[in-house]
């Protein structure tokens, strides 16, 4: 509790540094530190809960989440694909800083790359602090030893390496449906067989280690497969004939029988069941009010997705490709039931958790990001942000880089301007009557550009 207090009375001096709160909050050694959990979800559309707009998907569990913490409406990924958001979390950086501007395949020059060990990595960080870390589903950013959950940090790591995996069976995947690939489900380093459905079982896992490490401080990241392709509903597993001869896992809307919406939300409500087991264990062991809890998702939807009130989907630097659900939940710290048009970002999330948690960072650690909280508790104005994406894919090529309310969006060579603020579904384009905007913005992707470097050369591009 005297910890919680004293990070709340740091976060109010709104002008101060978050470098300065870090090592403040860290002078309180016999203070408890603030556990956290963040709940990362896979290629859940924006509009796809009940706090977002969805009408026909029952998330009660993270719709409370918005009613006890703060809902933002501006939020996104750091990439529109699953690597680099993930790297970005972790890191705290742009994901181009460390090449992974796409989602990693199964082929073999992907199965090479990985997020290099800095020593900065937000688990490694917060284990120097005296943290248990623990990951339990979806890493998706290396397949090598030198890459994997526990090279950076994590204490515990239960789930898999690559960007997809079978709900029920061994089969993986990550873009690359036609490579062979060995079973890919771990328990840390050790090879494991699945154990029922999947969500279900990141549900237990994630369960399972607040309750041996209740005695905390612990940070611990459960990152979903659900909604991701295969859309495979809970309590349907394969028939046997099914299982000696698996469908792909990648499915899309031409197969001869493509999957369902229903399927889909069928998905995503056993995972929101999920998060209320979560919720209910830190309720039963008395760990509430010193846990900051965190919701959000990797990129924006596919297909089957609800992305309202946006344009497109998972893929495009369009907002239905990157902008995402976030919600942060601390009692007696952040407020309840409030909504906050903050701009944020994925690496935002790592600058925050830092911050809170009293984490010192080395001398040389320069992330991305900034700390929210300032701007949550209302007790800072709303902070304008400069922020940047980029792919650079053979089949496609877009920038797109976001400025108060303007957003340039560089597509195939075409410079398309939008004012989100009135026009968040990107329909009416502004660069005619604003040339001035269109020149500026691109100067400053120009400039991100110069300081991330240049995208490193790519393969054929794959389904991701």
């Amino acid at each position: 509790m005297r910890m919680r207090a004293l990070i709340v009375a740091l976060l109010l001096a709104s002008n101060a540094q978050p470098e300065r709160l870090a090592s403040q909050a860290a002078g309180a050694p016999s203070a408890p530190k603030p556990n956290v959990v963040i709940i990362l979800m896979d290629d859940m559309g924006y509009g796809d809960l009940g706090s977002y707009g969805s009408s026909d998907a029952r998330t009660p569990n993270i719709d409370r989440l918005a009613r006890e913490g703060v809902r933002l409406t501006d939020a996104y990924a750091n990439g529109p694909v699953c690597t680099p958001t993930r790297a970005a979390l972790i890191s705290g950086r742009y994901p181009q800083r460390a090449g992974l501007e796409w989602a990693l395949t199964l082929s073999p020059p992907d199965r090479e790359l990985g997020l290099a060990v800095t020593g900065t990595s937000l688990p490694a960080l917060l284990k120097n602090n005296g943290y248990a870390t623990g990951l339990v589903g979806k890493w998706h950013l290396g397949w090598k030893p030198e890459f994997r959950p526990s090279a950076h940090g994590f204490d515990e790591f239960y789930g898999f390496l690559s960007g997809a995996h079978d709900y029920y069976t061994d089969a993986v995947g990550a873009g690359a449906p036609n490579v062979d690939a060995p079973p890919d489900l771990y328990e840390n380093s050790t090879p494991v067989q699945p154990a029922g459905y999947l969500t279900d079982e990141i549900t237990r896992r994630a369960v399972r280690f607040i309750e041996r490490q209740a005695h905390g401080p612990f940070f611990l990241e459960i990152a979903y497969n659900a909604v991701h392709w295969p859309f495979q509903p809970p309590d349907r597993p394969p028939t046997d004939a099914e299982r000696s001869s698996p469908r792909r896992l990648v499915q899309m809307p031409d197969d001869s029988v493509p999957a369902t919406r229903q399927d889909y939300l069928k998905m995503l409500e056993r995972a929101d069941q999920g998060v209320g087991k979560v919720l209910a264990t830190l309720d039963s062991l008395g760990l509430t009010r010193n846990t900051l809890v965190i919701f959000t998702n990797d990129n924006g939807g596919e297909w089957l997705s609800r992305n309202a009130p946006l344009f497109h989907r998972k893929g495009t630097l369009w907002e239905g490709g990157i902008r995402v659900p976030l919600i942060l939940r601390w009692p007696g710290v952040l407020p309840a039931g409030r909504t906050s048009a903050q701009v944020a970002i994925t690496m935002d999330l790592t600058a925050s958790i830092l911050t809170v948690t009293g984490t010192p960072t080395p001398a040389g650690y320069r992330p991305d990001g900034v700390d929210l909280f300032p701007m949550l508790l209302g007790n800072a104005p709303l902070r304008d942000r400069q922020l940047f994406w980029r792919i650079a894919r053979p089949s496609r090529q877009q920038r797109a880089v976001r400025s108060g309310t303007w957003k340039l969006l560089i597509d195939a060579g075409q410079l398309l301007l939008f004012d989100l603020a009135r026009d968040p579904g990107e329909r009416t384009d502004l660069a005619a009557r604003h040339p001035d905007v269109v020149a500026k913005l691109r100067r400053l992707a120009t400039d991100w550009e110069n300081d991330v470097g240049l995208p490193r050369a790519t393969d054929p591009p794959t389904r991701n």
